[in-house]
């Protein structure tokens, strides 16, 4: 069964950082591009940051540049969102998706509609 787990998500003052996980079971990740979303109470979900699935090309919302980083570690099939400066419109549950690199031309992808697998979410909350 293809799963897609996240973890790393809490409650943490403005200014904070947090890390996110994204841990594949039942398949593995070399051969997917992958996305982190978002999505706040009341909002569309949009998209955080992507990785190829190669690690070398990355994108980041304008929102998050300077502030997040995405990587990626394919011996442990994990991918990461490194989170520091927090701020209170960062909050929202936070989604990792995965898609197979053939169907994007392995081209990173910050919309959800290509993305064939997700996670169930984790909550990230900043606030003091």
């Amino acid at each position: 069964q293809l799963q897609l787990v996240e973890s790393g998500g809490g409650l943490v003052q403005p200014g904070g950082s947090l890390r996110l996980s994204c841990a594949a079971s039942g398949f593995t990740l070399d051969y997917y591009v992958i996305g982190w979303f978002r999505q706040a109470p009341g909002k569309e979900r949009e998209g955080v940051s992507c990785i190829s699935s190669s690690g070398g090309s990355t994108n980041y919302a304008d929102s998050v540049k300077g502030r997040f980083t995405i990587s990626r570690d394919n011996a442990k099939n994990t991918v990461y969102l490194q989170m520091n400066s927090l701020k209170p419109e960062d909050t929202a549950v936070y989604y990792c998706a995965a898609v197979d690199a053939p169907t994007v031309q392995a081209m990173c992808v910050m919309a959800p509609i290509p993305y064939d697998y997700w996670g169930q979410g984790t909550q990230v909350t900043v606030s003091s």
